[in-house]
């Protein structure tokens, strides 16, 4: 075995061939050498493992590992345990690191011992690489901690290096967070820890369909509710002693005090995130398919109509684009309908924001 190194990079990858190669190069090119690159299998049938093969051959530092499929936490949950470096590295199997982004977290940590974590901005990219939009989330430990209490997301999984330290007194993933098992690790890590963003672009981060997931929307939320609470101490007694957390389901958030009309008006708010990321991404139809959902979990429970009348207006404008006028209106129309404010100045925003760019070529579908 190799002498420990600085930093090691772990990652998680499930039937991911069609990015993979792209990834783990951009690992390999980093500026800062001193790396490990552990990467966990977890169960694939596609063409990973033989590209992972290739790549464990060609390169000592990287380090390969298969088992049944577990989940995304329990293997990163592996991974992180196998890393022997000071820092550790999240990545995804689909984003690409920018050259020079160790170099910057490593100097970053090494500057500032009471930081626990430190990400950085991102240029989200569509399945082709294509740019799409540029996000900067908050730099400073006050206003990223302030975004984690009031249920944002102000750091990106694979752009941060954390300290090994400050992941192993946190207690690492836990399951039934999954897919907001991220949130709840970095509000567990902030309770010890100041935690930063660089500025600096560190990750092209990949928005493509197999990623937007709409069976896995309500337990994120759901999963986020469930970590919020248990960062203000309450349910202690619902926790175990190694801090294991039954299954996240409506009961168990209103024995944590998260009434259900709490729990509707989050997982709206969370709809509505995710028809913008969709939408943003070019996955209209993910986009119009979670726009009838959010209509209809309007229609079964109170939600504020603000994101409706906001989500109908993006299905309005990816009729447009299509070339679907009818359509367009109508969905207009139902959002003035929901939000009847809309008829005025606001509504005249709406229609400049609608049309002001004409039809693209391409025919409706």
């Amino acid at each position: 075995m190799h002498p420990a190194p600085l930093v090691s990079v772990v990652t998680c990858v499930f039937n991911g061939e069609r990015f993979l190669r792209e990834a783990v190069e951009s690992i390999l090119g980093q500026t800062f050498k001193d790396l490990e690159f552990i990467i966990i299998d977890d169960g694939s049938t596609d063409g990973t493992a033989r590209i992972l093969a290739e790549y464990e051959r060609k390169d000592p530092r990287v380090r390969v590992y298969h088992h049944e499929n577990r989940g995304i936490a329990k293997s990163a949950n592996r991974g992180c345990g196998l890393a022997r470096g000071k820092y550790i590295a999240r990545m995804d199997a689909d984003d690409v690191a920018m050259p020079d982004r160790f170099e910057r977290q490593v100097d970053f940590l090494s500057k500032n011992p009471e930081a626990g974590l430190v990400g950085g901005a991102v240029e989200m990219i569509d399945g082709a690489g294509k740019r799409l939009f540029f996000d900067q989330p908050p730099l400073e430990d006050e206003a990223i901690r302030a975004a984690l209490l009031s249920f944002g997301f102000p750091i990106y999984q694979p752009t941060v290096m954390m300290r090994k330290a400050a992941f192993e007194a946190a207690g690492g993933y836990r399951a039934p967070f999954v897919p907001a098992d991220d949130y709840d690790l970095w509000l567990r890590i902030a309770q010890r820890w100041r935690v930063a963003n660089l500025p600096e672009v560190l990750l092209r981060r990949r928005l493509h369909s197999q990623q937007i997931s709409i069976r896995a929307l309500r337990q994120e939320v759901f999963g986020a509710l469930a970590a919020h609470a248990l960062a203000f101490g309450k349910g202690r007694h619902l926790v175990g002693p190694a801090g294991e957390v039954p299954p996240i389901s409506e009961e168990f958030l209103e024995e944590l005090g998260v009434s259900k009309a709490a729990q509707q008006e989050a997982l709206a708010g969370g709809y509505g995130q995710w028809i913008w990321c969709a939408a943003r991404a070019s996955q209209d139809e993910t986009a119009l398919e979670l726009v009838e959902q959010l209509a209809e979990l309007s229609r079964s429970a109170p939600v504020e109509s603000v994101h409706v009348s906001n989500a109908l207006l993006v299905a309005a404008g990816i009729h447009w684009r299509r070339r679907r006028p009818a359509r367009a209106l109508y969905c207009l129309g139902r959002a003035v309908l929901a939000r009847p404010r809309l008829a005025g100045r606001p509504f005249r925003q709406a229609l400049l924001f609608l049309f002001h760019k004409s039809w693209p070529a391409h025919s409706e579908s």
